[in-house]
């Protein structure tokens, strides 16, 4: 019998990811297609089972070689009935039914999961957490999203909104606001967003000065990256930007630790690249907070599929389905 195949697939508001991943986790083909969210959102199933198509007929290969299709999706997710409670940016009104959807398009079995715990299901299958079961992940991107894995299985919680770990208060009185409607999540603080938030108001004092100052002053703008970049070429100011990052990321993770005992915290996405600059300050800050037997037990580390995990992530769905 040949080698079956499952489709990973990580929707993204502006583009989707998908790939054809074999039963160990590997990706052998990877592709990627925009996110046409006109029309109510109409088009994106419809879009995604034709670049399936598409591919087979490239590939040479019959679909009989795909035993499903596994989605990583934003927002808050139905497990059971694969049903998009509501998201802001594909155009969809609330409760789509995207399992159903997918499978009437295609005639396979589908799974969906919230995009982020199809980031920390990669990371378990075949990234940093490989052969931890207990296991938290942290992405740091244009926002802060977050999965909780125990004993191998997503924690969803009451209503698929567990692990919305950016919406964690880290500044309770006087913090930014953010998007969820509350202040002062460690999502305004620790995502890329926030650390630009950050930037700009140090940027904006009249004392500013040094590398980060001087690419503000030429670009009218400044960016993590450029944070990041300035601290590890020794500028005063940017590394107070990193510290204040570090300080609370530090001190979210350790409570995190103290509640779940994980046996990794695993941080990916974009602000994760700038790599030990960041991590060796939140490791301290974690160290301080956290209970003795959970900081002894508990290992942070970078994630290491990059943009993969969610597609990673997303087949496992579907080799956990068929397999238990």
């Amino acid at each position: 019998m040949s080698e079956q195949w499952i489709v990973g697939v990580d929707l993204g508001g502006t583009t989707t990811k998908l790939a054809f991943i074999n039963l160990n986790g590997e990706i052998l083909h990877k592709w990627e297609i925009p996110t046409d969210n006109s029309n109510e959102g109409q088009n994106i199933t419809r879009n995604i089972a034709s670049a399936i198509e598409q591919k087979l007929i490239d590939l040479k290969e019959q679909k009989s070689k795909l035993i499903g299709i596994g989605m990583g999706a934003p927002g808050p997710i139905d497990y059971e009935t694969g049903i998009v409670l509501n998201v802001v940016n594909l155009g969809w009104k609330d409760n789509f039914p995207l399992q159903e959807s997918l499978h009437s398009l295609t005639a396979l079995p589908v799974a969906i999961e919230n995009d982020a715990n199809c980031a920390a299901l990669g990371e378990m299958w075949n990234g940093a957490g490989k052969g931890a079961d207990d296991l938290v992940c942290v992405t740091l991107g244009t926002g802060v999203g977050g999965g909780v894995i125990a004993n191998g299985n997503i924690v969803r919680g009451i209503n698929g909104a567990a692990g919305e770990i950016g919406h964690i208060t880290s500044i309770p009185f006087g913090g930014a606001p953010c998007n969820c409607g509350k202040t002062g999540c460690i999502e305004t603080i620790a995502s890329a967003t926030g650390i630009v938030r950050l930037a700009k108001a140090e940027l904006s004092k009249a004392d500013a000065n040094g590398t980060l100052a001087l690419i503000y002053a030429e670009n009218g703008k400044v960016s993590a990256k450029d944070v990041f970049d300035s601290a590890r070429n020794g500028d005063e100011l940017a590394k107070k930007i990193v510290d204040e990052v570090a300080f609370h990321l530090g001190f979210v993770l350790a409570n995190i630790a103290n509640t779940l005992n994980p046996d990794k915290i695993v941080l990916g996405g974009g602000v994760s690249r700038a790599g030990d600059i960041l991590l060796d300050p939140v490791k301290m800050n974690f160290s301080k907070f956290a209970f003795s037997a959970a900081r002894d037990s508990t290992n942070l580390a970078l994630a290491t599929l990059g943009n993969d995990a969610g597609v990673i992530g997303a087949a496992w769905l579907i080799k956990n389905k068929l397999t238990v």
